[in-house]
């Protein structure tokens, strides 16, 4: 029996491009200084004391600094393919930082993830999870008209997120989502910060680029957006996957 064909649906090739562009760019990194906090704030919280880590994420200087300071032994990959076996094992601890939600195969990159953890390992992956960019999504549906295009990624509910972390043989799971909101003051701002922060399409099979009677489509949507103080908000709900071996 041949192996099931992965869909294909994200592009790594772009995945890296982005992540270099963004790096070089050195602009905002609000989003995964809200994500380390965080974790970090969840280790504190759960006396987690490992002897050896594994970050995976191009923005995980913050946490891997912390880590450190108690002693850990942590190697970094700021970019990996997580589809494929990871090059360390049995470590105590393994981070991922918004990347596990654009791999192609995500089951794959679970039980990948779980067979690099030692018995008792914990891993913590933040992604870009389900409700995120509603306000983009209303722009972009606007500016394309009758006939929208793909242009936000597609993502994962919570729900979804503990099915598979069951299907990858983690012995228990917690899936939760906490909400970031961020104000904005114009459209181009609202794309900058996405591009600036390694958020915008990697998809395999882009949409076509906005015409100028399209861009003003999704300008004006943007202005009938907003509020009393002239702001647009737009949320970010963070899922945090938490699983042990």
């Amino acid at each position: 029996m041949s192996k099931q064909q992965v869909p294909a649906i994200f592009s790594r090739a772009r995945r890296a491009l982005r992540s270099e562009r963004a790096a070089s760019a050195g602009g905002t990194n609000w989003l995964y200084d809200a994500m380390q906090e965080d974790i970090a704030e969840r280790l504190d919280f759960m006396r987690f004391d490992p002897q050896t880590a594994l970050l995976i994420g191009a923005e995980t200087g913050q946490l891997a600094h912390l880590v450190e300071a108690q002693g850990t032994r942590v190697r970094t990959f700021p970019e990996l393919d997580e589809e494929q076996p990871l090059p360390v094992e049995g470590v105590e601890l393994l981070i991922s930082l918004a990347r596990l939600d654009t791999v192609n195969d995500l089951p794959g990159a679970l039980i990948h993830s779980r067979n690099a953890l030692s018995a008792g390992g914990l891993m913590i992956a933040q992604i870009v999870g389900a409700g995120s960019l509603p306000t983009l999504r209303q722009i972009m549906l606007a500016a394309d008209g009758d006939l929208p295009a793909a242009r936000i990624h597609p993502q994962i509910d919570d729900r979804a997120a503990t099915a598979l972390l069951q299907r990858a043989g983690f012995s228990k799971q917690v899936v939760d989502t906490h909400k970031l909101t961020v104000r904005y003051s114009s459209l181009n701002r609202l794309v900058q910060d996405l591009r600036e922060q390694a958020l915008s399409s990697i998809l395999l099979s882009p949409a076509p680029m906005l015409g100028k009677a399209a861009l003003a489509r999704a300008k004006a949507k943007f202005e009938e957006m907003r509020e009393d103080d002239g702001k647009v908000t737009e949320t970010f709900n963070i899922l945090t996957l938490t699983a042990w071996r």
